[in-house]
């Protein structure tokens, strides 16, 4: 799987990928990482890529050039083009695994500042998507949340295929059930006696009754 980051700090996202699981998985070649410089695509001498808002109000815009010349330069490894906006459909497992069905080639927008002019919307991306109902300060957090999350359906990206089956939100309603490990007691706080005992049908039935179920009112 490949992953363009379309950002003004690619330092930011080498910093991830230098370590932990998705580390060893950029070392084993199960994915790839193409850092961009938005800058680079600037057309002034102070590699200015944000500009006021037309009409007025606070904040910064960046610009559809720099933008629309770092897509260029992708040629077809390109893929599907994502927008990080919190005006986005909202990122779920759900819409996690639908993005994988359709491609192994990402090429994920950071938005900074006010956003993006929105000729980048309208002419530019294939889906807008936002991570939830609030601000950050970067849009490469938001890039990172998918790319981790997209990796995760790789094939030897967890190591145990296992884990991705068990993993909270495979199922559309319910989350995880408690889990424990020693010791067994800890200033009088138990393990539950049904998880010590090796009967496997009643822990599955004892996990499957305390799943947290997602609340939605």
């Amino acid at each position: 799987m490949l992953f363009n980051f379309i950002t003004l700090f690619p330092e930011k996202i080498e910093s991830y990928f230098a370590s932990g699981i998705p580390g060893k998985a950029k070392d084993q070649g199960l994915i790839q990482i193409n850092p961009i410089q938005l800058r680079d695509f600037a057309q002034n001498k102070h590699q200015k890529v944000d500009d006021t808002i037309y009409g007025g109000g606070p904040g910064m815009l960046l610009q559809v050039g720099p933008i629309y010349r770092a897509l260029e330069s992708l040629g077809d490894t390109k893929g599907t083009v994502i927008l990080l906006s919190p005006s986005g459909e909202l990122f779920n497992q759900t819409l996690a695994k639908e993005l994988f069905a359709e491609s192994q080639t990402f090429t994920l927008i950071s938005g900074y500042y006010e956003g993006v002019d929105h000729r980048v919307t309208e002419h530019l991306i294939d889906r807008e998507v936002g991570i939830g109902n609030y601000v950050i300060s970067s849009g490469d957090l938001a890039s990172l949340v998918v790319a981790d999350c997209l990796s995760r359906f790789v094939p030897g990206f967890l190591g145990k295929e296992e884990s991705l089956v068990e993993e909270s939100h495979n199922e559309v309603e319910e989350l995880e059930y408690p889990q424990y490990t020693k010791p067994y007691d800890f200033m009088g706080w138990t393990v539950p006696d049904v998880l010590t005992q090796g009967h496997h049908e009643e822990i599955r039935k004892w996990r499957q009754k305390n799943r947290k179920t997602r609340n939605h009112s």
